[in-house]
């Protein structure tokens, strides 16, 4: 591979005019010209995208699905991926290559078990050959090993927050023994080390929310863009006779109406809250999701609650505009399902931390609360109550995280890195 390649060709003029202009002028082309120009440019560069692992469908999967839409010949990377059942939705059947930690994974069915030998596992993949590689990562993805030549780009959802921030509530949510805790935190400190040194390795980081930035800044000493993870179009599509009639219904309380809650079911999320609310207030709860939270879940709900388990991503733009309100008390990164509720005109009641306060817009796009607490959501609840919310609004507000604004801006950032990485290595 030559270091100074182009990702045009000069025989093409078109293209060669074009190479320096930034994506956004690629888009706004005449389809026919804009075809040749991004086909062109994709095509004659190797691209590999990489992921920590793959075990469901969650936020960080649904910006993977974006890449590989984008990149359709670039290959998928990871230590690890789950089979059947439909659990990777979109990328069920993509191009994914595993390492040899798979076959424990086969037997062990708990990725996160197998944590202590990611980063090695990681370190194993060979990416020989390829000119840029772009990872999404919350954990291991970004410590890949590239050549000199190649250009990592990081589109970092968060560093390893069990290791840096939250290691009691890991210790706490997987219900690990207490004989095994000592020997799991010196693991979770080796790890620690292991991702400030392996973070070094990345040329270019893309945060998912400003909250992430900051995070990337603070503890890799690292600067960033940030570009939210995309909504996909089906969201923005919701039936809209839904929308109408839940705009014309003012009275978010009433027996005939529901909100809803979407993700796994895992005890960060604080869908125990919901519950307690659901139980003392009668409102009726939909919960989408599954997860090793469930049966302790289950056991709390009351008659009002409603488990859906796992709802394909067909049929989740109906339910989002079906609601009165999304309930969102966890303290996410950046928060994909927070988006899709307002891409289908349905406001947000939120936590107030974390990507919730990029997304969501005091009184316009919904309500946020200031503690995970049961007065906390009641005192938001009673606020909604008595608020009215333009739906269109709400949606047009979304349309800044849709999927066609994250693949101009991401694209943009590729090339540009691209070009700057083969700038420096002519010196």
């Amino acid at each position: 591979m030559v270091a100074a390649m182009s990702l045009v060709s000069p025989r093409d003029d078109l293209t060669s005019r074009r190479r320096h202009l930034p994506v956004e002028t690629l888009w706004n082309m005449p389809r026919r010209a804009k075809h040749r120009v991004v086909s062109y440019t994709t095509s004659h560069m190797r691209l590999a995208l990489v992921a920590d692992w793959l075990t469901t469908f969650g936020g960080a999967e649904h910006v993977l699905s974006a890449c590989t839409q984008m990149f359709p010949e670039a290959p998928v990377f990871t230590t690890l991926r789950a089979k059947g059942e439909g659990r990777l939705g979109p990328l069920e059947h993509a191009n994914i290559r595993i390492t040899s930690l798979q076959r424990w994974y086969n037997v062990i069915r708990h990725h996160q078990v197998l944590l202590p030998w990611m980063p090695q596992a990681i370190e194993s993949i060979d990416l020989t050959g390829y000119d840029i590689v772009l990872s999404s990562s919350h954990a291991v993805g970004k410590g890949v090993i590239v050549a000199p030549q190649c250009v990592h780009i990081c589109y970092c959802h968060t560093p390893v927050r069990y290791a840096w921030e939250m290691e009691q509530e890991y210790l706490d949510d997987f219900r690990v023994p207490r004989l095994l805790r000592p020997w799991i935190k010196r693991q979770l400190n080796q790890l620690r080390r292991w991702d400030m040194s392996s973070a070094k390795r990345v040329d270019r980081y893309i945060a998912n929310s400003l909250a992430t930035q900051e995070r990337i800044k603070r503890i890799y000493g690292r600067d960033s863009i940030v570009i939210p993870p995309p909504v996909h179009e089906r969201f923005f599509a919701a039936n809209s006779d839904q929308r109408i009639a839940n705009s014309a219904d003012r009275s978010p309380l009433t027996a005939h109406r529901y909100f809803l809650a979407v993700g796994r079911l895992v005890p960060y999320k604080r869908f125990d809250l919901l519950i307690q609310l659901a139980n003392k207030s009668g409102i009726r709860l939909k919960i989408a999701g599954t997860g090793q939270d469930e049966a302790r879940l289950r056991a709390l709900a009351g008659p009002s609650v409603e488990f859906l388990g796992f709802v394909p991503e067909s049929e989740l733009p109906a339910l989002y505009a079906g609601a009165q309100a999304l309930l969102f008390p966890q303290h996410e990164d950046a928060g994909i399902v927070a988006l899709e509720a307002m891409a289908s005109g349905t406001p947000v009641i939120a936590y107030r931390a974390g990507g919730a306060l990029d997304a969501v817009r005091e009184g316009e796009t919904g309500i946020l609360f200031a503690e995970q607490s049961l007065t906390s959501l009641e005192d938001a609840l009673a606020r909604f109550d008595v608020h009215s919310f333009d739906r269109e609004l709400i949606r047009a507000h979304a349309t800044q995280f849709s999927q066609e604004t994250f693949r101009k801006k991401l694209l943009d950032e590729v090339l540009h890195s691209f070009h700057e990485k083969s700038r420096l290595s002519q010196g």
